[in-house]
């Protein structure tokens, strides 16, 4: 019995079904985007976006293009997905099943009622769908810049850093082989393309941002995307180059608007059918705000808006007329750093905003380390670090300084920083844990402030007479308690009155003191002489000096509970 043509025909479709997929199967996606077995998820992702910019149909009217722009797509999918890139390796099947079955790789989906089902992908790079015959849907991508301007690297990324050399040529002067940038990229230095460090680009959510992001003092640059949104795929990739060679500057994530919809409400970004990319910064205000970056799609360009957005908390001065303040407020540890920049450098930039709330930033340029505070600091070599603590002493912190990378320089000057800024907060608790000053200063009296000190506006001058240092310290710590108790018995006791506190040099103000004695108490080392210049007497102890001996005369001459005598002539001080 003869087999029926309908029969026929369909079996001869299954058949030619099964051969195409055997020869879908047969592509290797490590062959067709042109990378090896042990190729990086960085490594994958370049290679497929150079090779979907050659064969986009839109781009490619080549015969065999969007053929080829399919088996791209489908390789890109596989060695994408970390669980399919292991089941293939393994099975040569992305699903995990060994097998004539398996290797599905040529999207094609089987044949319905004689003829092709419809057929179309959605790949997360921007890439729109595609219909198979009478399915009216085609590829859209927007493109940035000019794909073909960079055959090599279609990123543009730029060997000519805006970031490398950071604190400037040389380094040192004077032949010193310290304190230079590693940072440039000669012969054999590692491009971007060429670095391995794992970059994390983090999924950001509301709780994360508030707690990591919002006013922390870090830049980030962040990529508000849905699922459909057009390009999101492609600003991924440039942001995670960009992540990698400003690590330590910025940091990256990522925020699903269709997930995170109270976060992207909360910034004010909407997601239509294009991705956003933003920065998070503090170029203006002490305040984190987004910027949106709407320039080119490729690396240099968005490196050189995040440049643009860094922290400008640093103050540009003139070294050669620069020094610090001695009444900053607030009262905050100052530092200073020097090199041979004409523009504030970028590292110094970003930990200006870590820092923000905590130190006071400049920075200068410098061509010479013979200038006066350079010298008086010890600066031999630059780039150099300068630091004023909360006593307005000065220090060098470092000199010399030489980095290797973005990254380490900047830990580098953290390091620095965080160790000044510990040794500033060991000073203010110090401080605290000190006794309040006294309100009144102990004066050392002289010819030409005696009639201000103890002229006749004094109701009664307390005169601390000293014949050596010894008995100067003595008498100024006991006199400066005494002046701080007593103030206020001195105002219940004339009010409207004022006490002053004195220190004499006995040595040389014999004459003075023979106005009240004509012995001039010359035997004495140390002695308390109340003075009352309006009614011409005075009052002497000439014991022991305690501190409540003291306080005890003071308030027996304040109260009149202590005799008076009379001076032998008006004291002159010469």
């Amino acid at each position: 019995m003869g087999i029926p043509v309908r029969t026929l025909l369909v079996a001869s479709l299954v058949l030619s079904s099964i051969a195409l997929d055997v020869a879908a199967k047969t592509l290797d996606p490590y062959k067709v985007l042109g990378v090896d077995k042990n190729a990086s998820q960085r490594d994958i992702k370049k290679a497929f976006h150079k090779l979907s910019l050659k064969y986009h149909p839109d781009k490619n009217k080549d015969k065999g293009a969007q053929q080829k722009f399919e088996e791209i797509n489908n390789a890109h999918e596989i060695l994408s997905d970390e669980e399919k890139r292991k089941n293939y390796d393994l099975y040569g099947d992305e699903k995990g099943n060994p097998g004539i079955g398996g290797g599905h790789f040529g999207n094609h989906e089987g044949f319905t009622g004689g003829g092709p089902k419809t057929t179309y992908f959605k790949s997360g790079d921007g890439w729109q769908t595609m219909g198979g015959p009478g399915n009216g849907k085609t590829f859209s991508f927007s493109f940035g810049g000019n794909p073909g301007s960079d055959a090599g690297n279609p990123f543009g990324f730029d060997l000519g850093d805006v970031f490398s050399n950071m604190f400037g040529g040389g380094g040192s002067m004077g032949g010193n082989q310290h304190g230079g940038f590693a940072g440039s990229a000669g012969p054999g230095a590692r491009t971007s393309s060429q670095h391995t460090n794992p970059v994390t680009i983090k999924e950001v959510t509301l709780q994360s941002f508030n707690k990591e992001i919002a006013d922390q003092g870090i830049s980030w640059i962040l990529l508000f995307y849905t699922q459909q949104a057009k390009g999101r795929f492609v600003l991924e990739s440039i942001l995670e180059d960009v992540a990698r060679s400003l690590d330590g500057a910025v940091r990256a994530g990522k925020i699903n608007c269709e997930k995170e919809k109270a976060l992207c409400k909360k910034a004010g970004v909407s997601v239509g059918k294009s991705a956003r990319l933003f920065i998070y910064s503090y170029s203006t205000t002490e305040k984190g705000s987004l910027h949106e970056y709407s320039g080119e799609n490729d690396a240099k360009s968005l490196k050189i808006f995040c440049q643009e957005h860094l922290p400008r908390f640093s103050r540009r001065v003139d070294i050669s007329q620069f020094s610090f303040p001695s009444h900053a407020l607030p009262n905050l540890p100052q530092v200073l750093l020097l090199s041979t920049k004409k523009d504030t450098p970028a590292m110094w930039r970003a930990v200006s905003g870590m820092f923000r709330n905590r130190l006071i930033f400049y920075d200068a340029e410098v061509q010479d380390v013979s200038l006066p505070l350079l010298k008086r600091l010890g600066v031999k070599n630059v780039p150099a670090l300068i630091g004023r603590n909360i006593n307005g002493e000065e220090q060098l912190l470092k000199d010399g300084i030489s980095v290797k990378d973005l990254r380490s320089g900047i830990k580098e000057l953290k390091t620095l920083l965080e160790g000044f800024e510990k040794k500033n907060k060991k000073l203010a608790s110090n401080q605290a844990k000190k006794p309040e000053p006294m309100e009144n200063k102990i004066l050392l009296l002289t010819a030409s402030n005696f009639q201000e000190t103890c002229g006749e506006k004094a109701s009664v001058c307390i005169i601390g007479v000293f014949k050596s240092n010894k008995a100067k310290e003595k008498l100024e710590t006991v006199l400066s308690e005494v002046s701080h108790k007593t103030l206020i018995r001195g105002q219940r006791y004339n009010s409207g009155n004022a006490i002053a506190y004195a220190l004499l040099d006995g040595n040389r103000q014999s004459a003075f003191l023979s106005s009240f004695d004509k012995s001039g108490y010359q035997s004495s080392d140390n002695l308390l002489l109340a003075y009352k210049p309006r009614r011409g007497k005075f009052a002497v102890h000439n014991g022991e000096l305690t501190m409540e001996e003291a306080e005890r005369f003071v308030a027996s001459v304040l109260n009149g509970d202590v005799h008076l005598s009379a001076i032998r002539q008006k004291p002159v001080l010469r």
